[in-house]
């Protein structure tokens, strides 16, 4: 099959097109312009075509780089900046990309979604978070991530509903080589310091070597088609055990310090209480101090990988301690 696949040379895109590659698919990898490559193992495959490419600004490029393609598997999104930055990069790059799709007629569309979607606070303490999990119904409490994947994951149904054959795709925290801490464990406070929020909360985690295999798994099964589906990995630990293999793994970690959830939470309910009703809204705070925001990080809840496992027939080759043996060894 031949794919399009944007956002190709970032954490999880540059696993997914070797993946592909090593599948046998021919790809045609979507980066953005002023992309370095140096470091890519795959740019010089025989089954691959680099393509240098805005999706936000050039539509004729888009039109060109999807001539012959089969597939799509779309990954590029804005993860920073301000909402101007994020709905650039994730809502106008899905919008043009899918228009072309249209235009040329190329149905069959991998959209990579995220567990930022779910309502947290509807979600009760320890619950399992799956497929049919509530969606965020006030998004405006929720950072600028969440907001722009909501409305990226009702562009793919848009798309579907003219008669794009679709697979929306969340996967939990993908971790592996430079990404193992993150914001599952708390925040970054100053250069290596961290607070921690919570000892006890499972972890949504997959290793970005067992997504990358899911997502082309997914393209090429039919029964996909229609589909959302959550990926995370078998052995999920607590943040307190995967942050003891982390040390394991380097003497190279963060200091941080740890605070109970339920007490960070308080926090952030009074604090909230006294922006809102007090302060009416006027004042600014943190964004761990908004409690949708805190819940949907660090809320004790379990997840399932079933739906994954039942339509894609996929295993994680990767379980966390042989994931952390292969990146100590890289």
């Amino acid at each position: 099959m031949k794919l399009l696949v944007t956002g190709a040379s970032g954490f999880l895109g540059s696993c997914v097109v070797s993946v592909a590659l090593e599948r046998g698919h021919q790809v045609k990898a979507v980066v953005r312009p002023q992309t370095n490559l140096e470091q890519i193992s795959w740019k010089n495959h025989p089954a691959l075509e680099i393509i240098a490419l805005d999706l936000a600004k050039d539509d004729e490029g888009i039109l060109t780089a999807l001539d012959q393609v089969e597939g799509v598997i779309h990954l590029a999104a804005a993860k920073t900046g301000d909402y101007t930055t994020q709905y650039q990069g994730t809502v106008v790059t899905t919008e043009n990309l899918l228009r072309a799709m249209n235009q040329k007629k190329v149905n069959r569309l991998i959209g990579i979604s995220t567990f930022s979607v779910y309502d947290y606070l509807k979600i009760p303490a320890g619950a399992t978070i799956d497929e049919n999990s509530p969606l965020e119904e006030n998004p405006q409490t929720r950072d600028i991530y969440a907001q722009t994947k909501l409305i990226q994951e009702a562009k793919y149904r848009e798309f579907a509903q003219t008669g794009g054959q679709v697979t929306i795709i969340r996967p939990g925290m993908i971790y592996g080589k430079d990404y193992l801490w993150n914001a599952c464990l708390g925040n970054r406070i100053s250069g290596k310091f961290w607070l921690r929020i919570g000892n006890k909360s499972i972890m949504p985690l997959i290793y970005v070597e067992n997504c990358a295999e899911a997502i082309i798994l997914a393209v090429e099964n039919d029964q996909a088609i229609g589909e959302t589906i959550n990926l995370v990995d078998d052995d999920l630990p607590s943040q307190k055990v995967y942050v003891q293999k982390l040390q394991q793994l380097s003497s190279d970690n963060p200091t941080s310090i740890v605070i109970p959830f339920a007490v960070m939470l308080a926090i952030a309910n009074f604090s909230w209480f006294i922006q809102q009703k007090l302060l009416q809204g006027k004042a600014k705070i943190p964004g761990i101090l908004i409690p949708s925001r805190l819940n949907a990080r660090f809320k004790p809840l379990k997840y399932s990988n079933h739906k994954a496992k039942r339509v894609l027939n996929w295993q994680p080759c990767y379980s966390l301690e042989q994931a952390l043996e292969k990146i100590s060894t890289s």
